[in-house]
């Protein structure tokens, strides 16, 4: 029985980055989203991972952003991975979901997401308009998506960028 649960970094670090590894490759560092987690740390609390006989197969991974001149706190999901051996089953969508009950009980406003809107909108995001909300690099802007948690995702407008985290 697949489990979805909260990260355990010490349990699901090292196969989550396997899992991303295997997933996007090695060119996933080069995207403009990475530059949103560079200098961050994901929040494992409310990150998900779906767990089948003790292996990860499926992650959302969760970032905490500022966006825009009045640093308006949001949260950016992604990058979203699934098991090749899972695929195709929406397991995705139920991790990624569940990360964002997650944001929401944790008092986030909102959330941020760069991906296809035909997969994401099923959860309920939708597209910005067009250069409403701008990245350190660049993004096509048909993918760059919204989605209230405890606030209204709609009032982010302006450049988004990391939340820098000090070790």
């Amino acid at each position: 029985m697949i489990q979805i649960l909260p990260e355990t970094p010490v349990l699901h670090a090292a196969a989550i980055e396997d899992l991303f590894d295997r997933t996007f490759g090695p060119g996933h560092f080069a995207k403009t989203a990475e530059r949103l987690r560079e200098y961050s740390r994901s929040i494992p609390e409310v990150n998900r991972v779906a767990v089948l006989d003790g292996k990860v197969i499926a992650v959302c991974r969760v970032w905490p952003l500022v966006v825009g001149p009045n640093k308006d706190r949001a949260l950016f999901y992604g990058p979203v991975a699934v098991a090749s051996s899972h695929r195709g089953s929406r397991l995705g969508l139920s991790v990624t979901g569940e990360a964002l009950e997650a944001g929401k009980a944790a008092g986030w406003p909102a959330a941020i997401l760069i991906g296809a809107p035909s997969y994401f909108g099923e959860i309920g995001f939708t597209v910005t308009p067009k250069n409403q909300l701008l990245f350190p690099g660049p993004q096509d802007q048909a993918r760059v998506m919204v989605r209230d948690l405890a606030g209204d995702a709609s009032q982010l407008s302006g450049m988004v960028t990391g939340l820098v985290v000090r070790a």
